[in-house]
């Protein structure tokens, strides 16, 4: 039987696989695969459980049933995944891993060509570079009305109230109508996500007190640079602002990840 058939795959021996996966590492299950070759979805969780230690298959076709991944299907109902579906959802995993970015927003990564993005990745100098999820300076003047925000983010308007209220977003007017830039859309959209386990807008206090004061330390290091007159400077203070906010998330999230294992530990 193949080594997806134990992993609630019941379809029939690997007689049913094409040839050049029947005869090949992939479809054994083994990590070793040889590049080009397609692997069936235990060959998958094999290649990739060093990196994602809670990689199941179960959770792989959770995420093939929100249309993240789409692997051809062999006339038996195998599952079989090319190195592009695999570099796929390796980025899916790095994104949720190491930025917390809800489905919704992984699945605009990806329309928007990020898919070969890696987190953390190495300069020739051998510095790290970490991935933005958002450029700091890269906003595109859209404006989202009220009602396009709720859609989009399926939040409840109570809450984006309530956001208003503790100052985690502001709106501006715009011809006597309030809307709300992208950067907000998808603050809304995460605390959409938070919100169903409890949280409010009360408790993104500290989220708002933390980034007010990283944003004041950040302005302190790069103030000099910003305010050139100098567009070259001006353009490097920009990119080295983007950097600096990249390590910064990075961090939280590692502070964040060590304290959380003390308590599940």
């Amino acid at each position: 039987m193949s080594a997806e058939t134990p992993e609630l795959e019941t379809q029939p021996a690997d007689a049913a696989l094409p040839p050049e996966v029947a005869n090949g590492d992939g479809a054994t299950g083994h990590a070793g695969a040889r590049p080009g070759k397609a692997m069936t979805i235990g060959a998958v969780c094999k290649a990739l459980a060093q990196e994602f230690p809670d990689i199941s298959i179960s959770k792989i076709r959770y995420l093939e049933d929100q249309k993240l991944l789409a692997p051809r299907r062999t006339p038996g109902g195998y599952r079989l995944y090319s190195q592009a579906d695999v570099a796929r959802l390796r980025t899916i995993l790095r994104l949720q891993r190491d930025e917390f970015l809800p489905l919704r927003v992984i699945r605009q990564e990806l329309a928007a060509g990020r898919a070969e993005t890696e987190i953390p990745a190495q300069t020739k100098e051998g510095a790290r570079q970490w991935r933005r999820s958002v450029s700091v300076g890269g906003a595109s003047g859209a404006l989202y009305t009220l009602q396009e925000v709720l859609q989009e983010t399926q939040a409840e308007e109570r809450l984006v109230k309530e956001l208003e209220e503790f100052g985690v977003i502001r709106g501006e007017l715009h011809k006597g109508v309030r809307c709300y830039d992208e950067t907000e859309r998808e603050i809304v959209g995460a605390v959409a996500e938070l919100a169903r386990y409890g949280v409010g807008g009360r408790n993104l206090r500290v989220f708002r007190t933390s980034a007010d004061r990283e944003a004041g330390l950040l302005q302190q290091i790069l103030a000099p640079a910003l305010r050139s007159r100098n567009p070259e400077r001006r353009k490097e203070a920009l990119e080295a602002l983007e950097s600096l906010a990249a390590v910064t998330t990075h961090l939280k999230h590692l502070l964040l990840v060590r304290d959380l294992r003390k308590i599940v530990g």
